[in-house]
This record gives structure tokens, C-alpha cells and sequence, in this order.
């Protein structure tokens, strides 16, 4: 597509609008004093607070916690909802002063995977609002994320005058297309995605591909403003791959091939390991496999950690292949430091967390050419792309990097230079800021984005479909 602009109007954030979060101020606040904006981050199975790597706790997980936190910084009341699923989670955790997650009550205290969450958002939106009334808040502006907290955000437009931006972090359109069976919840999936993408104020797209797939495979319809991922600069920075080794006790002279992320056979984990075991047999050369994340063994992740252990065993790459489990977010930085490589072998990612957190501590990164990662990596200077599942493409990369020292060396320094200039959650935060101010200054005059009819309403193929549906996959 040569441009998002022909059909609709686009709003790709620059740094115009910088010019615009130093002259303003939200709407009816003083950012700088006592009386702050409140706004809401709904995340209803993305919990905030939870440890990176668990089951279903991803890239989501780390953009509402990293965005809600970066905008407290900047003066709004952030309030982070999320889905409570255990008895002995706190209600509230407080992050900071102005910034806390929130877990509502909605279906029984216990994991439910997502496609079977839909039923229980009715649930989600009475102790929401609930919420609301017992504290005495008023939310004008809600940013949901991804398409179940779509839903809520729908309803919550539907009965009170606020402003809704949502973000998708996955797509159903693209995701379904690598799936052998769709879930029954496919069809409402595909609808609220594509209402949400019609009746927000806007949609965050975190990278152009994203942008572009959203109109080519939703709607040509509603508003798209661009705003990239970020990282944590300070946690996430170059550190010398001898000292990082040293400190994890690793071998300084070892080849070190990583993986971090969850356990999901979209992922590409069984890609990355049939990959190792073809340079291995071609090459003759020793190395060590690290795959990071992953959640109780009982949970689905979980049979897939089993699944990628059995073909690690089968293939004989059990002596050199690691699982070091979950990794906090203290301790992640030094394995990337101390990686020659890391691989993000994904089917699908809108952006890909993984790879910029890589970059910024100077690893090259080998991805697949797919969604955001083709924004993040730059091929031939802060890393390589290659085709999804496409083991001789990921085995020919991975003997490319870990044989030609001169060029590696220069890929670690420009990737963390892109990583540094481009993708901090400071920046991800102002941008988001001056879309807040606009949104709701615009709210406030009675205009909006786009001109669309007030009738619009969310259409019956998203009213709650039977239990028995719900609770089953195909």
C-alpha cells in the first residue's frame, strides 16, 4: 500500500506533537498539582503485574504496565484493570503514586484461557463500573487492549460519554491463518475487532505492517495513529558479554543461541530447535540453547514446554540445550548480553518485545520476516530476517552470525543504537500523551477523529454466545 491516507485519514504521530505535550495540558486537570487526569488501561487477561514468560503473559503484559508507569510520570492518574484469578491476588497493587493495577471479579477465581473469557465480560463491565462508582471516578478517556477488552471498552462507549483507544497486540485475521482449527469464539473475535477498529476514536498501531494490515484485513474504515513499542532503557543496555557470562556462570568461549518468550507452537520454538540441530549436523560445531519463559507444566504452555523437550530429546540436543525457566526482568538483560544470538522464530508478532529488548543490550537478532519484526530489525545491520518455519533459512543465519566476528560485532553496535534512538517507553509515553490531549480536548468541542454517525452501535454478532460455546475449542 502506498499510503494509509487514500481511504481514510491516518494520523501518524511525529515530533509536531512534542510541540504540542509542552504547550498543553489535559483536559480539566493540572497535571503538576494534586489533581490529576484520570485515565484507565483495561487489560483484562494481560495482567500487569505478573511475571513475564508465565502463561499468556507476554508483550501485552509489558506494554500496559511499561505505558501506564511512563505516563504517571508525565501527570496522569493511571488506573491499570485487569482480570483477578486467584483468591490471594491483591485487589490493587500500587506501582507508584499515581499508578496501580486494579483486578476485578468477572467468572470464577481461577486461569481461563483466553478464547474462553468472552462469557464472563458482562461480569467485567458491571465491576468496572462498580469500581467507578465506589471510588467516585470518573474515567473520560479508556484504553483497551486486545479484542476482549475491545468489548468492554464498546459497552462502556455505549453507556458513558468517554473517549476509546484500543490497541490489538494480535490479530484474529492473521492469526487464524496459521491455525489448523478456529476456536468457536473466531467469528465474535473478527467482528469486535473490526468494530473496534470502526467506532474508537482511534487505533494504536505499533508498527506500519501492523497499520497496513489493519486495512487490508479489517476495515478501510476508522481512525489508525502509529505509535511503536519501547523498552526500558535502564534496565534493558549494552553489557560486555564477558562480564555477563561471568556472573551467569556460562562458558566465555560457548556459541549461546537464546530464545525468550512463552511457550506456543506459534511462537516458531520447534523451528528454532530443528534449526539448531541442522547447523549442528552440517557444521559439526558445538553451541548451547538457551529457551527462556514459560509457566507451570500443567498449563497449555506448559504441554508445549513438554512437547519442545520431547523433540529436543529426540533430536539428541539435550546435553546442550537449557531451560532456565522464567526470567525476571533483573537478571533477563545479562542473558542477552551474554547470547551471541537471539532468535525470535515467530509465526506472527505485531511487534515483538523480544526483539528490541535484545537489541538494546547489543545481541543481534535473527527473526522472522513477518508483522512488526520487519520494522524493529533492520536486515544486514542490527540483525537478519528470514521466512517463518523456514529451518534452512534460520540454520543458515544462525552459522552466518556465529561465524563472521567482524560483521557481529558491528551488528551489536548499531542494534543497540537503533534501540536507543527510537524505542524507549519515555517516547512511546509523550506520544500517547499528546493523542490523550488531543482526544479528549476534541471530546470537549464536540468533534471527533473521524466524522461517523452516532447510531453506531455494536451489532448482535457480539452479544454473549451460549456457555456451551464458549468453553469449547474445535
Amino acid at each position: 500500500m502506498n499510503s494509509l491516507n487514500k481511504t481514510v485519514k491516518t494520523s501518524i504521530l511525529s515530533a509536531s506533537q512534542e510541540t504540542l505535550h509542552k504547550k498543553s495540558t489535559p483536559i480539566s486537570a493540572n497535571l503538576g498539582g494534586r489533581n490529576r487526569q484520570p485515565i484507565a488501561l483495561i487489560s483484562i487477561h494481560g495482567d500487569p503485574d505478573v511475571d513475564i514468560g508465565r502463561e499468556e503473559a507476554g508483550g501485552q503484559n509489558v506494554y500496559v504496565r511499561q505505558v501506564g508507569e511512563a505516563l504517571a510520570k508525565l501527570g496522569w492518574q493511571v488506573d491499570m484493570f485487569t482480570r483477578k484469578i486467584h483468591p490471594d491476588q491483591p485487589s490493587i497493587v500500587q506501582h507508584s503514586p499515581h499508578c496501580r493495577t486494579i483486578r476485578l471479579k468477572a467468572g470464577p477465581l481461577e486461569y481461563i484461557p483466553r478464547d474462553e473469557l468472552f462469557e464472563y465480560l458482562p461480569e467485567f463491565v458491571t465491576a468496572f463500573q462498580n469500581f467507578q462508582a465506589k471510588e467516585g471516578t470518573n474515567y473520560p478517556l479508556v484504553h483497551t487492549n486486545y479484542w476482549l477488552s475491545a468489548w468492554v471498552g464498546l459497552q462502556l462507549k455505549q453507556q458513558h460519554n468517554l473517549q476509546l483507544i484500543h490497541t490489538y497486540h494480535s490479530l484474529g485475521k492473521v492469526k487464524y491463518q496459521t491455525v489448523a482449527h478456529r476456536p468457536l469464539i473466531a467469528e465474535t473475535r473478527l467482528a469486535i475487532e473490526q468494530q473496534i477498529l470502526e467506532q474508537s476514536n482511534t487505533v494504536v498501531a505499533t508498527s506500519p505492517q501492523e497499520a497496513e494490515a489493519l486495512r487490508h484485513l479489517v476495515s478501510q474504515n476508522g481512525h489508525i495513529s502509529m505509535i511503536p513499542c519501547g523498552t526500558n532503557l535502564d534496565n534493558f543496555h549494552v553489557i560486555s558479554k564477558p562480564e555477563a557470562r561471568l556472573k551467569l556462570g556460562l562458558d566465555p568461549h560457548e556459541s549461546i543461541i537464546l530464545y525468550v518468550g512463552r511457550f506456543d507452537p506459534r511462537k516458531g520454538i520447534e523451528t528454532l530447535v530443528r534449526a539448531c540441530y541442522q547447523y549442528q549436523k552440517t557444521t559439526g560445531r558445538r553451541f548451547k540453547l538457551m529457551i527462556a519463559g514459560g509457566s507451570d507444566a500443567n498449563k497449555s504452555d506448559g504441554q508445549e514446554r513438554r512437547r519442545i523437550e520431547d523433540l529436543v530429546k529426540e533430536l539428541g540436543l539435550t546435553e546442550q540445550t537449557y531451560f532456565p525457566g522464567q526470567l525476571s526482568h533483573n537478571i533477563l538483560p545479562l542473558y542477552y548480553a551474554a547470547a551471541d544470538v537471539c532468535v525470535v522464530p515467530s509465526h506472527y508478532e505485531p511487534f515483538g518485545l523480544v526483539a528490541i529488548e535484545a537489541m538494546a543490550c547489543g545481541t543481534p537478532v535473527i527473526a522472522s520476516n513477518v508483522g512488526g519484526l520487519k520494522f524493529t530489525v533492520i536486515p544486514e545491520e542490527t540483525g537478519l530476517l528470514v521466512s517463518p518455519q523456514d529451518i534452512d533459512g534460520f540454520t543458515n543465519a544462525i552459522n552466518r552470525i556465529l561465524t563472521d566476528d567482524i560483521w557481529t560485532q558491528k551488528l551489536r553496535k548499531q542494534a543497540s543504537v537503533r534501540v536507543s534512538e527510537n524505542f524507549s517507553w519515555a517516547e512511546v509515553a509523550i506520544r500517547l500523551s499528546d493523542l490523550y490531549r488531543r482526544i479528549l480536548a476534541e471530546s470537549i468541542m464536540d468533534e471527533r477523529l473521524l466524522p461517523r454517525s452516532r447510531s453506531l452501535v455494536v451489532s448482535e454478532v457480539t452479544a454473549i454466545p451460549p456457555t456451551t460455546s464458549t468453553r469449547k475449542v474445535s
